[in-house]
């Protein structure tokens, strides 16, 4: 659907939806870290680096926790059926960050779209870089690929990747909950 470097943002962008923002998880409640919890937090939702964890600033990750609940919004409008409120939610995310697009080379590999932020800060940057790939799905035919769970008690977010677009669960787990409880419904009717 996407190349790999936007792939990668919609995944960065579901990872830190679903570790900073409060809810629902698999049938429990989800309360995001806070604190001093945060800045680990946040690095447990980026992607891993060569050097091991990263040293995040406070501001920083209050910065990206921020971010994460802008973009819960855009794929609870998406999988409501709102994409005019998602569009216009990312807009402003996109604006808050001072999203621009710029072509990188890495050692090695080709020439790649990246997108910055008004300064190259490590929140700014992945929230740029986030809001753009979000943009891209829901400026595309890809829209409908943005959700939310459907498992009773779960609101973690997810980008359907599979080829029929039929996704309706962040994990196999809430899958496999969801149908053993209608298979106890079932067998409780019957007798």
């Amino acid at each position: 659907m996407f190349d790999s470097h936007v792939t990668t943002l919609l995944d960065v962008a579901v990872s830190l939806v679903n570790v900073l923002t409060d809810g629902e998880e698999r049938g429990k409640p989800f309360t995001a870290p806070r604190g001093a919890d945060l800045p680990g937090a946040v690095d447990a939702g980026l992607p891993p680096t060569d050097t091991g964890p990263r040293a995040i600033a406070q501001v920083q990750a209050v910065y990206l926790a921020q971010t994460a609940q802008r973009m819960r919004r855009v794929f609870e409008a998406v999988s409501a059926g709102r994409v005019d409120d998602a569009a216009a939610a990312l807009n402003a995310l996109l604006l808050s960050a001072g999203a621009r697009p710029q072509l990188d080379r890495v050692a090695g590999e080709p020439w790649q779209l990246h997108f910055h932020g008004t300064d190259d800060s490590l929140a700014v940057g992945w929230s740029a870089g986030c809001a753009t790939a979000l943009a891209l799905a829901i400026g595309s035919d890809f829209a409908g690929r943005l959700g939310v769970c459907r498992a009773t008690h779960c609101d973690r977010v997810y980008v359907d990747s599979s080829r029929n677009a039929a996704r309706q669960f962040c994990s196999t787990a809430c899958q496999n909950r969801t149908k053993a409880a209608a298979f106890r419904a079932r067998q409780t009717t019957k007798h």
